[in-house]
């Protein structure tokens, strides 16, 4: 990154972006903030960020994406016990309803990834094929099969 200016623009622009990416791969609150911090450190200490603002978020969702898998394969977390916190503090909570944020952390991370990065995040299907290194059409299916588990889930609620 450039300058402090421009990393607390893109800190303030991208932190909560980041940060529910990172909680819908983990759904807990610790290691969401943990990735977060770890992808804001990247962006500073990264000597080929790209200027244009489009270009920024995709490569911080792809930065997101990596830290999120890298912190996954870490020897500490094999033994981390989850406490099923699903918790989100007040600025994550965007989605209409908290019900509805609940029941999309209840779903499977490869069908709640694709669905948030369409929904909440505005990525086409071929975006997130890119970003997550799948075939479009799987992200298709991923995304319907994800729509109709949410909805199961939500007219048993």
């Amino acid at each position: 990154m450039r300058g402090e200016q421009e990393f607390n623009t893109a800190v303030e622009q991208y932190l909560n972006m980041v940060y529910r990416i990172a909680l819908n791969w983990f759904g807990n609150v610790h290691d969401a903030e943990d990735a977060a911090q770890e992808v804001m450190l990247r962006l500073w200490k990264s000597a080929s960020v790209p200027e244009d603002e489009s270009h920024l978020r995709h490569w911080l969702v792809r930065v997101t994406i990596n830290v999120c898998k890298d912190l996954s394969r870490s020897p500490w977390r094999q033994h981390v016990i989850p406490l099923g916190e699903t918790q989100t503090e007040s600025y994550v909570a965007e989605p209409e309803s908290q019900e509805v944020l609940e029941e999309v952390m209840r779903l499977p991370k490869k069908y709640r990834i694709p669905l948030y990065l369409f929904h909440y995040e505005g990525y086409s299907i071929k975006e997130i094929g890119e970003l997550l290194k799948i075939n479009p059409s799987t992200i298709r299916t991923r995304l319907s099969r994800a729509r109709e588990l949410l909805k199961n889930q939500l007219e048993e609620a």
